[in-house]
């Protein structure tokens, strides 16, 4: 599952294991419970759940199975 973390200091792309939405937005809830600052989600999502961050050169022409957006709590799976 490739999963984009949006958020306003960060855009990132993380790939693990596959899961539901309502999955991840319990796991949303959950890192958001352990981060002291939204700077440190994406890093603290990929140590609880066991996701790993792609490297930039995956920006682009990569097809997202869900994106979360840290700034507005949305969870949604993109269309193409």
């Amino acid at each position: 599952m490739i999963v984009e973390i949006d958020g306003y200091f960060e855009n990132e792309l993380v790939a693990g294991k596959t899961c539901s939405i309502m999955e991840l937005s319990r796991r949303v809830t959950v890192t958001k419970t352990h981060c002291t600052n939204i700077d440190d989600f994406t890093d603290t999502f990929c140590k609880l759940f066991n996701f790993e961050r792609l490297p930039s050169k995956y920006d682009e022409g990569v097809r997202l199975d869900c994106v979360i957006d840290i700034d507005t709590g949305r969870i949604y799976v993109p269309r193409y």
